[in-house]
């Protein structure tokens, strides 16, 4: 079975032919809109809807090839100027298409009758979430020179920043035992039996971000004030009204949840300490043992292991995951191992001109690793469930694109519980309050940082000294009493990448909102069994074209209902009870 993936299925590679043809009908498509929007303005309403939607469909479609094809090859291959290169180019080209996707926007928000084009057009009431939504957003909107000048500016600015994030922390040459080794290779380590390897591994990770805390944190400081500049010109309250707006979440329903989290730290401390205790800690368990294996770990997968395993729990919830979760394996959709020039941590791209997703991984052959995967496989399901909705209808927003990995998760922890022994179940027990740990705990201290960099960033630049600083304050916010504070990580903000996006801020909540939510999906397909998997399903397949809340309202779930978030936050609190008794 292969170990990395096929986009040879996409493009044989730069010189493919069809790869050129591509960015010359992309380039072609750009261009033309200018004309295809002058000819729509002599057309009735529902006719100029119908064509600016189609054009619309034809430059995204060319856009979301090239570009996720680039990006996939570049997140295994940081180094090569080719890739990086041809990404600029298409970015440059997409530049162009700026001013004409401001100028469409507007039109449809000028459309005085829209309720009577969507009850004559088939093509727009299929996109009816959406023109909607961009009429309401383009309250927001520059003129269309000036949308076209930022996005052009912005390959210089934030875009390039963010690669500069991407680029020092994948080549980043780690100390470690006398050799050197990779960001990810060091970090995997965490996961270590051996304490003396974990420590160690801490140590020399700590070390190794001060050779690129400098530059990196110019990367931040100029993002995040980038963002803050154009939100305020924009006219949204702060950045992180706009982040919900762009979300689809609103703001009763994050405070609901935040708040069940702030009440909720206590129990997570309580299970640290527990912890702490157990390896021989008395104040408050250090960092480099938060990812400390206990209980019985030694059993390892390999990747046909991984799958039979995967495809086997699977297959108790839905026949349709545990075949794509096959296909995925066989179909050469994951990218395994760590490797020099390959980005840290994981993820999943949908591709949708395959009807298929690329998963990046960086697999240690640990029962974690199997639930990396599951989570990623999670959002291919999701993926799954929309790919045959117009290209347009299947960009899902942050918040609730969390929501499938986590619930696959969830599954799979189950799953394993039901077969372990006590040693085992101690293991799976911790690893799922470790994970829990991390999606609430450090997700809440990751909120708390970017919070206070966007604020700070205002009045003046932070030094690497002082986003350390920031860090530690978060953590100790968030950890308290359950971590030691002489052995936190001041370095946390240099190598999460979620932080360096100039168009996507606070990417932290959504996860803990995924796995709250997903939890709380979970109990029901408990109490339901079978027939909840169409009712998820149709869930998931709705989550592009309507709000969060409506999301949760489809089950019956009220989102801005703290009892709701605290109802998932009790689950957990019972898992560490149970710990603590074992």
């Amino acid at each position: 079975m292969s170990t990395v993936w096929n986009l040879d299925v996409i493009y044989n590679g730069l010189t493919d032919p069809a790869y050129e043809e591509d960015v010359k009908a992309f380039e072609e498509a750009v261009a033309s809109t200018a004309e295809v929007i002058e000819a729509a303005k002599t057309l009735g309403d529902v006719e100029k809807v119908e064509t600016l939607l189609l054009q619309e469909e034809k430059v995204f479609d060319l856009y979301m090839k090239l570009m996720g094809y680039v990006e996939l090859a570049q997140s295994v291959d940081t180094s090569n100027g080719d890739l990086m290169a041809q990404s600029s180019r298409l970015q440059k080209i997409y530049s162009n298409y700026a001013p004409y996707a401001t100028a469409i926007q507007k039109i449809y928000a000028g459309m005085k009758d829209l309720d009577a084009i969507l009850a004559t057009s088939e093509l727009a009431k299929e996109y009816s979430f959406r023109l909607k939504e961009l009429r309401e957003e383009a309250k927001y909107l520059f003129s269309d020179e000036v949308e076209a000048m930022i996005t052009s500016m912005d390959m210089y600015a934030g875009s390039a920043w963010n690669k500069l994030q991407g680029f020092m922390t994948s080549t980043l040459k780690v100390d470690y035992n006398d050799t050197q080794v990779t960001l990810p290779e060091v970090r995997n380590l965490a996961y270590s039996p051996d304490a003396d390897v974990r420590k160690k591994a801490y140590e020399a990770e700590v070390a190794a971000y001060e050779k690129i805390q400098d530059g990196v944190a110019f990367a931040i400081n100029n993002i995040k004030t980038q963002v803050t500049m154009l939100c305020n010109k924009r006219g949204y309250e702060s950045v992180l009204d706009m982040t919900l707006k762009q979300s689809r979440l609103k703001r009763e329903t994050l405070e609901a949840m935040m708040e069940a989290i702030k009440d909720s730290l206590p129990v997570f401390r309580k299970y640290l300490r527990k912890k702490a205790e157990m390896l021989g800690y008395e104040n408050g368990l250090p960092w480099y043992e938060l990812f400390a294996p206990m209980g019985k770990a030694d059993k390892t997968y390999t990747i046909e292991e991984a799958k039979e395993y995967l495809t086997t729990c699977f297959k108790e919830f839905s026949p349709q995951m545990s075949d794509m979760m096959a296909r995925a394996f066989e179909e050469e959709w994951i990218d395994f191992y760590p490797k020099k020039g390959k980005v840290g941590g994981a993820f999943c791209s949908g591709v949708p001109c395959l009807k298929q997703s690329r998963i990046l991984t960086n697999f240690d052959s640990s029962f974690s690793s199997v639930g990396t995967l599951a989570h990623e496989l999670g959002h291919a399901y999701h993926n799954l469930q929309i790919e045959n909705e117009r290209i347009l209808n299947q960009d899902y927003p942050m918040p609730v694109a969390e929501t499938a990995s986590t619930f696959s998760e969830v599954h799979l922890g189950e799953y394993a519980l039901k077969q372990a022994d006590a040693e085992e179940k101690l293991n799976l027990l911790e690893n799922d309050l470790k994970e829990q740990t991390q999606v609430i705990m450090d997700i809440y201290s990751r909120y708390l940082f970017e919070t206070a960099v966007f604020e700070q960033s205002q009045s003046k630049f932070l030094m690497a000294e002082d986003l350390n600083n920031l860090m530690l304050w978060a953590q100790k916010e968030s950890y308290g009493e359950g971590l030691d504070p002489n052995y936190l990580n001041p370095g946390m903000w240099i190598c999460k990448s979620h932080y360096y996006s100039a168009n996507l801020s606070f990417y932290n909540f959504p996860y803990a909102f995924g796995d709250l939510f997903a939890l709380g999906l979970y109990s029901l397909f408990e109490k339901e069994g079978a027939p909840f998997v169409e009712k998820y399903n149709a869930l998931l397949n709705a989550t592009a074209t309507c709000t969060a809340e409506e999301a949760g309202k489809m089950v019956g779930i009220d989102l801005t209902d703290k009892a709701f978030w605290k109802a998932g936050l009790d689950q957990i609190a019972k898992k560490v009870e149970v710990f603590v008794e074992l």
